[in-house]
């Protein structure tokens, strides 16, 4: 399995309990493909540096998770269907941190 994190900004209306549930959604979508979850971390509302939807502020939360690579076509169409997820990024991470041997 692989190491990616998602980063996604949600909606700044969104109560706190609609943004558990989004997350929530989301976490179930990578436990029921086979990944597994390694950390959630909410950054918490954040100004924009421009507009998105005509909004100013979003909430950041950050996904970091291992998982087949074909999991996370599934989980960005999640995503993408989900309401209220304005921008999401997923990268790969490194297999291994540089300057360490494997």
């Amino acid at each position: 399995m692989r190491k990616f994190e998602t980063m996604l900004l949600l909606s700044p209306e969104f109560s706190t309990e609609k943004r558990e549930s989004i997350i929530a959604v989301l976490t179930g979508v990578i436990e029921r493909e086979g990944g597994v979850v390694t950390e959630v971390d909410n950054w918490g509302m954040r100004d924009l540096a421009y507009p998105v939807r005509k909004q100013m502020r979003g909430y950041y939360t950050r996904l970091k998770y291992q998982a087949p690579a074909v999991l996370v076509a599934e989980l960005e169409r999640n995503i993408r269907i989900s309401d209220g997820i304005f921008k999401f990024m997923t990268v790969k991470l490194a297999d291994t941190a540089v300057g360490e041997e494997t």
